[in-house]
């Protein structure tokens, strides 16, 4: 494969990909390992899908209860794909939305990194999809399972990137305007305050 064309597998482009947020929810996450990190990530993450227009898709696992308002509140009234799947793309409703956007790849984030964060990734592959896990904005209950879950999505051909290697990524460039407004997003000690 020429070089060019590893680009094109690996690289990721703002008008090509769109943002997947798994089981961020109120009965969930306060069980994950690292939960505010977590947490922390996605926020900073939302906040540059809101600055850029990256588009967003929220999924959650029904009887865990609502993905939390630090999350909600970042993506404008877009209301959650229900699922009782772990894998997303089990799921009409999740497929028929991603089509929407007529975009080649997903990042993904969310918990818990080896079920439905891993299944959903590993669909989004199978389906032809690029796939890109943002790891510190995705843990599971425990920290051997996360890790686990990362290895297993990487043998399976995702990328694993975190929040601020994939938002410079998307930048491209520094000293642009859309730079400097993210900049201080990229900075902030606790984006979920912003």
């Amino acid at each position: 494969m020429d070089e060019k064309g590893l680009e094109n597998r690996t690289r990721i482009k703002l008008d090509d990909c769109l943002f997947v947020v798994v089981d961020m929810q109120e009965r969930l996450l306060p069980e994950i390992d690292r939960q505010a990190m977590v947490l922390s990530n996605a926020v900073r993450f939302l906040h540059f899908c809101r600055g850029s227009g990256l588009p967003i898709i929220l999924v959650e696992q029904r009887k865990l209860g609502k993905t939390v308002p630090q999350i909600t509140s970042l993506t404008e009234g877009k209301a959650a794909i229900p699922k009782d799947y772990f894998d997303a793309f089990a799921v009409r409703a999740f497929r028929d939305e991603i089509r929407r956007y007529e975009r080649a790849t997903l990042l993904v984030c969310g918990i818990e990194t080896h079920i439905c964060v891993a299944q959903t990734a590993l669909g989004g592959l199978n389906a032809g999809y690029r796939v890109h896990v943002v790891a510190d904005a995705t843990s599971s209950r425990h920290a051997e399972n996360r890790a686990i879950g990362l290895d297993r999505l990487r043998l399976g051909g995702a990328v694993v990137t975190s929040t601020e290697m994939a938002i410079y990524e998307l930048l491209e460039a520094a000293g642009t305007d859309r730079f400097r407004r993210i900049l201080p997003i990229v900075k902030a000690p606790d984006p979920t305050s912003l």
